[in-house]
């Protein structure tokens, strides 16, 4: 079974550096928000899933989000739930946002903002580590507050 899932990595920028959002899920688990495709009222795209995915999860609305239009990666793992195995690919856009309020939805315990080197520690997977290496070299010494508001194609 193959499972669609995308989501954004979202950083702000502070005196000590790019500093990250990473969701709380329990345990040592920490994550960007993300989620399904939703297919139920005809073919969501990644991107808007994505836009959802933020908006149901953090509070944080489109018009808040500067998005890198360059950026784009993707996660590919394969779990088991309910004694089916689910190969999953997760693809993440990157957004810079000057918003420090986020409002969690119930499926998160909590939330954060952590500069690159802490985040990556908090992150448990090798891929977490990997995507949220990829967008920090890439937010690493440019501001995308110059730009206009580009929408991923």
């Amino acid at each position: 079974m193959k499972e669609l899932s995308a989501g954004i990595i979202i950083y702000r920028r502070t005196q000590d550096g790019p500093k990250f959002l990473l969701l709380y899920h329990g345990g040592r688990y920490w994550n960007f928000p993300k989620g399904k495709i939703d297919n139920s009222a005809g073919r969501e795209t990644t991107f808007r899933a994505a836009l959802r995915e933020v908006r149901e999860e953090t509070g944080i609305l489109p018009r808040d989000l500067l998005l890198n239009n360059r950026f784009k990666s993707y996660d590919k793992y394969v779990f088991t739930q309910k004694g089916k195995k689910i190969f999953k690919t997760v693809v993440y856009y990157l957004a810079e946002t000057v918003k420090r309020d986020v409002k969690i939805s119930d499926e998160h315990s909590g939330f954060g903002w952590f500069l690159y080197k802490d985040a990556s520690r908090m992150l448990l997977y090798g891929n977490l580590k990997n995507n949220i290496k990829k967008a920090y070299e890439a937010v690493q010494g440019k501001s995308l507050s110059h730009h206009k508001k580009d929408t991923p194609r």
